[in-house]
């Protein structure tokens, strides 16, 4: 039978079991799971292998893992829960979803910290253990309250599944583990438990745990006897009589993986570096978000790969500085405090007009500010926040997959126009996934690298500031014969590189450097939409990581007759040439961000537009269903 729901058509069919049991497979199309815990339940591992085993399956996902800032937040408590959620459809997937079909709660803290965003009739599964006067208490729940029993939950479908005790009986003949120990492998039951649910093997899983613990057996064996335990369970008790599938996706042909925002930057680094043969040398210093990026690129030594953890945020941006006069690619990797820690090297880099790459993986500020959230908080830091006219280069990845595309062609400006460049991330992108059609190497257009070698015909003296069409400087290697020339952070006379303190000249300098950023815009594509007409009654303009959720606000208002379009700028400085046009096309522009609205104040400056903004600042991605209300008041 084929009912049809609001979100998704199910196609429903019995099974009678060899336990007698009646139970039937509801076909979806679209899920969305979010797992719940403390930050050492293993939430996130339990998430990451969901997301490799359906991406597996060619079934198209997006994920947003939510952690707390705490290496071990205190147990039990609502600041410590930690969430990952998947979304998983047979149809594209944009955002990891508004709303949960499922919430796996393994205490009482993450339901209430959940609870909000479930569906109504929404599956919960709550571990019973996590339920008892202790976590209630903790998770701030009045005396004698209990939501599993007191009714609470009626709007709901609860099943109630003692994870702890069923783990521990799983693992009662491994006597060489102790009772923590054995509660470590909870996680692995929950896993096999939505296995089971949602008509998946354990053999990535498997895989998973046999290359992480083959040197220890008893640890590797208990993990899957509890995963296979948990698998038993879904399909043993009469709790759960519903098996759920989805079918693949219908995304372009070609050879796919799971990856994540800071992965694929760390492969269009690679990349890059291979396609212009210029060695990497990463200079950085570990802040979250971004310490992913020197975990990754740590790996890859094979491919000239040089990493450098640093003693401070300053000495990894100076290094990398230094990497590239010496003819490497620069690149250093932060977030917003490290930023501000590196704004007078970057001014020196703005000042020997070399290439160097900046990577900025956004969090919520100011100062530590939340380490863990995403916000696209540095736009107007990355636009403006050095001393003096110091002019960059600024491109922004809107996905994780975007992160390898957008990594590769900030190191194409960088070594082509000799100039520093800031490329923007967040963590929502960062430690997002989704499916990543890869390309072949062949299909990479290369990256032209020019060092000059020797005097040219006729030249007399090597002058480092001598400029070509794109106002870009020579790059000589320091050693090279005939090439000495001076650097440092002093005003360069023109031309010549010496010292100068001439006001003229500074003020020639300022200019010339600008017009050289200016001009990048000669040499980058121009904007197109990402949908709609090239007229009408709203624009909505982003950039980074509010992609997905406006992309799926707008095909949605679309699908209803509504005139509104979706651009979305990888370009953030210079933009685009054609950027004013397209915005002069449309009677109201809406600037969603994640931020107190920072692209909005540049786009009315830049073009004397009334543009608007949407602003949430909650350390969260914004959703859909809060643009489709933005947007609508707008019409």
């Amino acid at each position: 039978s084929i009912t049809v729901h609001e979100q998704f058509i199910v196609t429903s069919r019995t099974i009678i079991t060899v336990f007698g049991m009646t139970r039937k497979e509801e076909l979806l199309q679209d899920v969305v799971i979010k797992f719940a815990g403390d930050s050492g339940d293993g939430m996130q591992l339990t998430g990451q292998q969901f997301t490799n085993n359906t991406a597996l399956l060619g079934i198209d996902l997006a994920t947003f893992p939510d952690f707390p800032a705490e290496i071990r937040a205190p147990i039990g408590t609502l600041p410590g829960v930690s969430g990952f959620q998947l979304r998983f459809s047979s149809d594209m997937v944009y955002t990891p979803g508004d709303h949960c079909d499922v919430l796996v709660a393994m205490n009482a803290a993450a339901l209430k910290v959940n609870l909000k965003s479930i569906k109504p009739g929404g599956k919960i599964i709550a571990n019973v253990d996590g339920f008892d006067n202790k976590n209630l208490r903790l998770a701030n729940y009045p005396d004698g309250v209990n939501p599993l029993e007191d009714g609470s939950l009626d709007a709901y479908d609860l099943t109630t599944v003692d994870v702890t005790k069923l783990t521990r009986e799983a693992l009662k003949d491994f006597t060489e583990l102790g009772t923590k120990e054995r509660d470590r492998a909870k996680n692995m039951f929950v896993l096999g438990l939505i296995y089971w649910m949602y008509n998946r093997t354990l053999d990535s899983t498997i895989d998973f745990l046999t290359e992480k613990f083959g040197k220890k057996p008893v640890i590797l064996q208990s993990n899957i006897k509890v995963l296979q335990a948990g698998y038993n369970y879904g399909d043993t008790t009469e709790a759960f009589t519903t098996r759920y599938k989805v079918e693949k996706a219908r995304m372009k042909s070609g050879l796919y993986r799971s990856i994540m925002g800071n992965q694929a930057l760390s492969m269009g680094l690679i990349a890059a570096s291979q396609k212009s043969g210029l060695p990497i040398f990463l200079g950085t210093y570990p802040i979250t978000p971004a310490s992913d990026i020197l975990h990754e690129l740590s790996k890859h030594k094979a491919f000239g790969v040089r990493t450098f953890q640093a003693e401070d945020e300053i000495a990894g941006i100076t290094s990398a500085i230094g990497a590239s006069y010496g003819g490497s690619l620069g690149v250093t990797t932060t977030s917003g405090p490290g930023m501000a820690l590196k704004s007078e090297a970057m001014g020196l880099a703005v000042m020997l007009e070399i290439p160097l790459l900046i990577v900025n993986i956004q969090r919520g500020g100011p100062s530590t500010g939340l380490p863990t959230k995403t916000e696209q908080s540095d736009l107007m830091q990355a636009y403006y926040g050095r001393n003096g006219e110091c002019p960059m280069p600024i491109i922004a990845a809107a996905t994780p997959s975007d992160c390898f595309d957008v990594a590769y062609e900030a190191v194409r400006i960088a070594v082509q126009h000799m100039t520093p460049v800031i490329l923007l991330s967040d963590g929502y992108i960062a430690n997002g996934a989704e499916p990543w059609k890869f390309p072949v190497s062949a299909e990479l257009q290369p990256i032209e690298v020019k060092f000059k070698k020797q005097l040219d015909e006729g030249e007399e003296k090597f002058l480092p500031y001598k400029r070509d069409e794109k106002l870009v400087r020579p790059w000589a290697v320091p050693g090279t014969a005939g090439l000495e020339h001076r650097i440092g952070g002093l005003e360069k006379q023109d031309v010549t590189g010496n010292v100068s303190y001439d006001q003229d000249n500074h003020q020639h300098m300022v200019k010339t450097r600008q017009a050289k950023v200016d001009k990048i815009a000669d040499y980058i594509p121009l904007q197109t939409l990402d949908s709609g007409p090239q007229k009408g009654k709203v624009l909505v303009l982003g950039w980074g990581s509010t992609y997905g959720a406006i992309k799926s606000a707008v095909a949605e208002l679309q699908a209803e007759g509504k005139a509104v379009s979706h651009a979305h700028l990888r370009y953030v400085k210079p933009f685009p040439r054609n950027l004013g046009e397209i915005i002069k096309n449309f009677d109201k522009v809406l600037i969603p961000e994640i931020n107190n609205g920072q692209l909005v104040r540049i786009i009315r400056d830049e073009f004397l537009v009334d543009a608007k903004g949407y602003n949430k600042i909650m350390g969260v991605p914004i959703t859909k269903s809060e643009l489709l209300d933005a947007i609508e008041a707008m019409l």
